[in-house]
């Protein structure tokens, strides 16, 4: 089955879905923005689990439980840093959400959250990235994952996400 797609207004670390997705960094150490408040709210035994993984290379994910959140487990995203488009960056969005939408349809998980991976600090034009968001996740089969939500943190990046996603 294909996900349904979804964009709403709110906080990603209340999403009451089985997967949160943290836009993480390479160290899977806590950041700034989103990961940030996802390890704020997660509470102290995130650092420990992303700790024992020992990284995570752009383009790719891995999960950890969601410790204190109302998701049972945190899928962590390492997205590419922007430098300007002809570094490979859409390849390893695409890539990030996708192996995102691999490991929670590997946990048995039927909803999935996602913030506007690299598009903080690293950079990533919204619009663009939220081209890419919905094309890779539009494109992905899985078995358990029927519902994909893009969490926007502000009103502005929502009306893009609504945008993009009335496209077919």
């Amino acid at each position: 089955m294909r996900p349904r797609l979804e964009a709403a207004l709110g906080d990603l670390t209340l999403e009451p879905t089985d997967v949160i997705v943290n836009a993480a960094n390479p160290d899977l150490v806590r950041g700034g923005g989103v990961c940030g408040a996802i390890f704020a709210r997660a509470g102290d035994g995130l650092a420990q689990a992303c700790a024992e993984l020992g990284g995570c290379p752009t383009g790719h994910a891995v999960a950890t439980p969601g410790f204190g959140l109302a998701a049972r487990w945190i899928v962590h995203a390492v997205g590419p840093v922007w430098q300007g488009g002809g570094h490979g960056e859409p390849g390893l969005l695409r890539s990030a959400y996708e192996r995102s939408l691999a490991v929670a349809d590997g946990l048995g998980a039927r909803s999935v959250a996602f913030p506007a991976i690299s598009t903080g600090i690293y950079g990533y034009p919204l619009e663009a990235a939220t081209g890419v968001a919905a094309a890779a996740c539009r494109s992905v089969e899985t078995r358990h994952v029927e519902a994909v939500r893009f969490v926007c943190f502000d009103p502005a990046a929502l009306t893009v996400y609504e945008r993009i996603l009335a496209l077919r």
